[in-house]
């Protein structure tokens, strides 16, 4: 049985200062998410969908590590006016 691990990512960081969900936070400047990404493929989750802004899926791509060793992810761009509801159905 297929397990999907989706990350709502969508937001800007506007309180934060900038985008949080790539902001370096461990001893090998490796971000939340790749921990996150880490423990659902242990735990035998075998596809990470990703909702993101259309606007920071290019920086997305350069520094999501983890997911340049495991081939199987995608991006679903949230639409604005759309929910992330809906964009998490269209994983």
């Amino acid at each position: 049985m297929d397990k999907t691990l989706v990350i709502m990512a969508a937001g800007m960081g506007s309180r934060f200062g900038g985008l949080k969900q790539m902001e370096p936070v461990g001893p090998n400047n490796s971000i939340i998410i790749d921990y996150s990404i880490h423990d659902a493929l242990e735990a035998g989750f075998n596809k990470v969908v990703f909702i993101i802004k259309h606007e920071i899926e290019k920086e997305f791509k350069e520094i999501t590590k983890i997911i340049q060793a495991h081939p199987n992810y995608e991006f679903v761009n949230k639409k604005y006016g759309n929910g992330d509801l809906s964009a998490a159905l269209l994983a």
